[in-house]
Order: structure tokens, then C-alpha cells, then sequence
């Protein structure tokens, strides 16, 4: 064989050597990006555990010192009716009253039949989320002391919350990942593939909301996960 044949043939090898190594990177290159993604929905409804009840009234006068003396017996009396029904007095604050000179309004140009308006809030935080739900109902036993607990002011609405999501984001993580491999699996072998490794996965954000707007009281806590499976053949 001639010098240029042997030259012809060995380059001939090294590009027939070259190209395998080159589809084979391409081949795998492929694979690798071979992935689907897929989501994962854990949903859970649990009672709430925390309820802040703000109780709030109002008293108007002339005289600083009678309102003094008349916050001061509805409030003693607001408390006792808490603690009656099992409300313990660590559970109980009392705000510090709110008060409004009407002559001080310089927009208020309409005769004023009072001087003062006193706005007082007794505030019940408690994790005895029923029997503050029970007292709720019960308030109008107030109303025979001739006390109207008064509502309509956005600040103090009555707030129910839930503080141990940290206790159930295992079993609700755990959840939303066996029902994104349950997605991925159905689509592997909708594709005649098999399912590989997570190549990444990402928690979302976990969401704690009313369940609806009747049943503030019960939350719906929501958490979704994305995950990046391989696919082989």
C-alpha cells in the first residue's frame, strides 16, 4: 500500500473514529435533556388554632373624668363576663381608649350634641378557638348590663389563624411529591419511556387561606411542588 493510501485510510478511520465519538456525545446530550416537568398538589383543611376577638364599644360625653369613671366600670364588667365563661385573664388586653374632641374638628362645622367620642377595645387572643366562637353568639348578655359591643371598623374584626403549619409540612411535602411522580410516571409510559432520577426539584410556597368566606374558622393550607424527572428508554 502506498504512503498516500496508508495516509487516506488512517484519516478515513480517524474521521469513521471521530464521528462515533461525536454522535455518541450528541446521543447523550440528548438523553440528558430528555426531562419532563411536572407539578405536584398537596391541599389539607384544618381548624383554626388561634382566635383574636376584639371587642369594642363607644362612649360620648361632656366630661373627661364621668367617661373615665364609665370606661372604667363597663370595661371591669366586660372582663368579669370573659372570665365567667372560661377566659383566662392572660388571654384578655385592654386597649388604651381612643378619644376625639368634636370641638377640636375644625372640618366639623355641624352642631355637636357631645364633646367627646371614646372608643375602648378589650381584646381576647386565644387558642380556644369554640368557646370564644360560643362567646361570640353570647355578647348580647352584655346588652342587659347596657353594653353595646359595636362592630363595622375594619381594625378590629375578628381574626382566625393557624400557627402549626411547621407540624404538618412533612406529610403535605411528602404528598405533593408522590403526586408529581404519579404525573411523571403516567407520562413516561405514555411516551414508551421510563422514569429516571429527579433532576430538580422546587417547593412552593405554602398558602393558608379561609376555607370560604362563612367559615373563616376552618383554613385551607396549599402547597405545590415542581419537579424535573429524566426520561430513559
Amino acid at each position: 500500500m502506498s504512503k498516500w493510501n496508508t495516509g487516506a485510510f488512517l484519516i478515513a478511520i480517524g474521521l469513521i473514529s471521530m464521528g462515533n465519538q461525536i454522535k455518541k456525545g450528541i446521543d447523550n446530550f440528548v438523553e440528558k435533556d430528555r426531562i419532563v416537568t411536572v407539578k405536584g398538589l398537596a391541599e389539607m383543611e384544618v381548624p383554626a388554632n388561634k382566635v383574636t376577638w376584639p371587642l369594642m364599644y363607644k362612649e360620648v360625653g361632656n366630661d373627661l373624668t364621668a367617661l373615665y369613671n364609665k370606661i372604667r366600670q363597663t370595661n371591669d364588667a366586660i372582663v368579669e363576663f370573659l372570665k365567667e365563661k372560661g377566659i383566662t385573664e392572660d388571654e384578655i388586653s385592654i386597649n388604651a381608649p381612643e378619644i376625639i374632641d368634636m370641638q377640636a374638628e375644625r372640618y366639623n362645622s355641624n352642631p355637636i350634641s357631645y364633646r367627646y367620642n371614646v372608643t375602648t377595645v378589650i381584646i381576647v387572643t386565644s387558642a380556644k378557638v369554640d368557646l370564644v366562637r360560643s362567646l361570640i353568639s353570647e355578647q348580647s348578655e352584655l346588652l342587659k348590663q347596657g353594653i353595646a359591643i359595636t362592630g363595622g371598623d375594619y381594625r378590629y374584626n375578628i381574626q382566625f389563624d393557624y400557627t402549626a403549619l411547621n407540624e404538618i409540612k412533612p406529610q403535605m411535602i411528602e404528598e405533593a411529591t408522590k403526586n408529581a411522580r404519579e404525573a411523571a410516571m403516567k407520562f413516561a409510559k405514555d411516551s414508551d419511556s421510563e422514569l429516571g432520577k429527579i433532576r430538580r426539584a422546587t417547593q412552593g410556597q405554602f398558602s393558608i387561606e379561609n376555607r370560604d368566606v362563612n367559615t373563616p374558622y376552618i383554613k385551607r393550607i396549599r402547597v405545590v411542588t415542581t419537579i424535573d424527572y429524566s426520561l430513559e428508554d
